[in-house]
């Protein structure tokens, strides 16, 4: 877990919750033995800042090219490939993303999302309940990226690349694990 700034706590919680073997991550030498890592949502730019001053950003676009990240929010800006934001990136997902793209804070909400993939994990229901707080948006997916949820209207909140997922909404607020239970089903597939 990135534990430098952003909702890493709550994520934390449903790791510890469901047996995962957790860690803070809060300088390079932190990433050895990870075989994963969560980008939690929080402030893109301070954290993108933060990456910088602790000498974290190489090794982390190191460390996407083999293991597994999963970007929440703030995360999956990051993880980003957005040429024209004034900001580090990682640049490891062939996405583009809008930041604070329902406006700000007092236009949060939450939705219901249909994600088929989660039926891997639990059969049953796709359906999850999305909680989106200055939520950024996934304007479009390219290469070997696919799109996993969208908005009724069609707008992308949830992608993956390979080892790589991005979601634009935050499912350490909710109850409900399967979101994280997939990423530790990507991490044991990326083996």
């Amino acid at each position: 877990m990135l534990a430098l700034q952003g909702s890493f706590q709550e994520h934390l919680a449903i790791l510890k919750g469901i047996g995962a073997e957790v860690a803070e991550v809060r300088l390079p030498g932190q990433l050895e033995g990870l075989d994963g890592l969560i980008i939690p949502g929080g402030e893109s730019t301070t954290i993108g800042k933060l990456l910088v001053d602790f000498d974290l950003l190489d090794p982390l676009k190191k460390f996407g090219k083999e293991k597994v990240i999963w970007g929440t929010c703030a995360g999956a800006i990051l993880l980003s490939r957005d040429a024209h934001r004034k900001q580090p990136l990682l640049e490891l997902m062939d996405i583009t993303v809008d930041r604070n793209a329902y406006g700000r804070q007092i236009a949060s909400f939450e939705t219901q999302l249909e994600i088929p993939a989660l039926k891997d994990i639990s059969p049953g229901s796709a359906e999850f309940h999305g909680i989106f707080i200055r939520a950024p948006l996934i304007t479009s997916v390219d290469g070997d990226a696919v799109v996993l949820s969208s908005l009724p209207d069609g707008r992308i909140v949830a992608a993956r690349q390979n080892n790589l997922l991005a979601t634009a909404f935050h499912p350490e607020l909710t109850d409900d694990d399967r979101v994280h239970r997939y990423f530790l089903q990507i991490i044991e597939d990326n083996g």
